[in-house]
């Protein structure tokens, strides 16, 4: 990420220090030494650590605009201006580190859950005059010349100029690693300027794209940008990340660490192999911990359990490899995004939710997510967190991602094709048979109550509705097949009533009125006489005012439904049977010819 060692871009992003205030600061006041900036949370944290593999005293603090800072103290003002000059004698920080006061620092990153703001100065470490000292981490403003042994006193923070000249600029410029290089190429290109290649080579476009910038921001259009412009650039792209807390979280019972927007997303609870970081925020963010021990076997069903919570909605890319494999998900609400890779026996990986809509902060979030993301040692004990909650539509805490509605549906033909309610089928995103099978409408008949559908895949059922235009005698035996509790049994129900009137209450003659107790799910379902042959369809109980007896309920005729498959084109098979059939083959034909058919948003 983005990487800018120079005090003099830290004092561009925060409110000019002035020599006035400096100069109203006693002997005594509670001072740093700021060392390096920062715009990007995990290559912050990660130069902190280095500091503190040489030096004493390594805080690392946000600095506003989507920047980080490292200092070491708190100090007296007087051991801090002596801590400043052994480091820049003895090479260890940049030559251009500055005195800082605390005002300028906001929430502390590093050390991890470290706050120190407050609690006064410490004692100037005891080998700041020492002649040896180790090296100091690779830093691009590393001094080429050579520093006086004896400097002058470091009295006031040195303000660089605002600007540079081209030249300068082209100096400048000339010093950025291959990595700068690229990230100047990304902040263009989330500005909107830039549309090539991340390759690191300014060359005409990114020069063309530097120069439009420059307009827009009311700089001199030149195509090449001075330290200052490129320090505005970054804030502009850090700046998204404002108000979020990015910060790194070390969770040792996952095994792992990785930036988080503290402030809207905190640990909730543990439902392996899920450590839950819940919204605390106003945005509505949530984060998921991934981690489990497991082969690529445990992989894989993992990534298939996975895309059926309803935190992963089912639009959005989605690649599965041998030893990983990511998923996003998008629907109106939310926007999903899960990384879990497979190493040395351990699956670890997180899931970022963030509410649909926002997708420049979002995408900002998982690039600090991604780019942070470290394994630690150990991985989440299997049985941690078990929960008091238990359903069999709950994975590991997390809801199985439900259908808007379910009803029941019948094969009227051996290429699959489902007659069904239109209850089950009208403003519906998505459409299913059996719970994974895709299916399109065919032909809908609002007036009538029923509609067909087609499978988007081939399918071979078991049995096929036979249909008997005549209806069953007055007081006749009937029965009614269907998933009443809408799925949550696996295989169709039979449901045994008679036959009541061949008419509706109000004498719709296509309705016939039946003595049965059927639920909710049921509608859509085949009514069979004893013989096994179709008769009708069960339609849903009215809501009107009228209160009816719980075992009344009505069917389509067969006649009817042999009208509307007439017009949407399918042939239907007509009964031969007329001798009563035993219960145990009518169950047999019910599950084999009814569906489950199921309404998704």
């Amino acid at each position: 990420m983005m990487r800018i060692v120079s005090a003099f871009l830290a004092v561009v992003i925060l409110l000019p220090l002035t020599f006035s205030a400096a100069r109203a600061q006693s002997a005594d006041d509670v001072v740093w030494v700021q060392i390096e900036a920062q715009p990007s949370l995990s290559e912050a944290t990660a130069r902190a650590r280095e500091y503190a593999a040489i030096l004493e005293d390594v805080n690392g603090f946000a600095l506003g605009g989507g920047w980080y800072g490292i200092a070491v103290g708190p100090y007296r003002r007087s051991d801090a201006e002596e801590v400043l000059r052994s480091y820049l004698r003895d090479r260890l920080v940049p030559r251009d580190s500055f005195i800082q006061f605390s005002s300028s620092f906001r929430q502390q990153f590093w050390p991890v859950g470290a706050n120190v703001l407050n609690r006064g100065v410490v004692d100037a470490p005891a080998a700041v005059d020492s002649a040896e000292t180790p090296q100091a981490p690779d830093t691009a403003e590393a001094p080429t010349d050579t520093t006086p042994t004896d400097p002058a006193p470091v009295a006031e923070p040195v303000i660089q100029p605002a600007e540079e000249t081209l030249a300068e600029a082209r100096r400048s410029e000339g010093n950025l690693t291959a990595q700068e290089r690229r990230d100047v190429q990304i902040a263009l290109q989330w500005a909107g300027f830039y549309n090539a290649a991340i390759d690191g080579a300014f060359g005409r476009g990114t020069r063309t794209s530097m120069a439009a910038w420059q307009e827009a921001n009311n700089f001199e259009r030149t195509g090449i940008l001075t330290t200052n412009q490129r320090a505005v650039l970054f804030q502009q792209y850090n700046a998204v990340l404002d108000g979020l807390g990015m910060q790194i979280v070390r969770d040792d019972r996952a095994g792992i660490e990785i930036a988080m927007p503290t402030e809207e997303v905190d640990f909730a609870r543990i439902e392996a192999p899920f450590i839950h970081y819940d919204s605390t925020g106003q945005i509505g963010a949530r984060v998921l911990l991934i981690s489990q021990e497991g082969s690529q076997e445990t992989l894989f069903g993992l990534y298939d359990i996975m895309q059926t919570l309803e935190i992963v909605p089912l639009d959005g890319p989605r690649e599965r490899r041998n030893s990983g494999f990511t998923l996003t998900g998008q629907n109106a609400r939310i926007v999903s995004h899960t990384e879990v890779g497979l190493e040395n026996g351990q699956i670890k990986g997180f899931t970022l939710i963030w509410p649909a809509g926002d997708e420049e902060r979002r995408t900002r979030v998982l690039d600090e997510m991604r780019s942070s993301f470290a394994r630690l040692p150990g991985v989440l004990d299997p049985g941690a967190g078990s929960s008091d909650e238990q359903a069999i539509d709950l994975v590991s805490g997390l809801q199985i991602r439900q259908p808007k509605i379910s009803r029941s549906g019948f094969y009227v033909d051996s290429t699959g094709t489902v007659a069904t309610t239109a209850e089950v089928a009208q403003q519906c995103g998505r459409l299913t048979l059996d719970g994974d099978t895709e299916a399109e409408v065919l032909r809908q008949d609002p007036n009538a109550g029923v509609a067909f559908l087609r499978p988007r895949a081939q399918l071979a059922p078991l049995a096929v509705a036979a249909f008997d235009l005549k209806p069953p005698r007055l007081q006749s035996e009937i029965s009614v097949a269907g998933y009443s509790y809408e799925g949550v049994l696996s295989a169709a129900t039979l449901t045994f009533g008679t036959f009541q009137d061949v008419r509706g209450l109000n004498g719709e003659e296509e309705i016939n009125r039946l003595a049965l107790k059927a639920q909710a799910g049921d509608a859509g379902g085949p009514v069979f006489d004893a013989s096994g042959n179709v008769v009708g369809m069960l339609v849903p109980r009215s809501s009107g005012a009228a209160q009816l007896p719980e075992d009344v309920s009505f069917a389509l005729d067969s006649a009817a439904i042999a009208e509307a498959a007439t017009a949407a084109g399918i042939q239907l098979t007509a009964a031969n049977r007329t001798e009563a059939i035993a219960p145990r083959d009518l169950r047999l034909a019910a599950q084999g010819m009814t569906v489950l058919v199921s309404c998704w948003e």
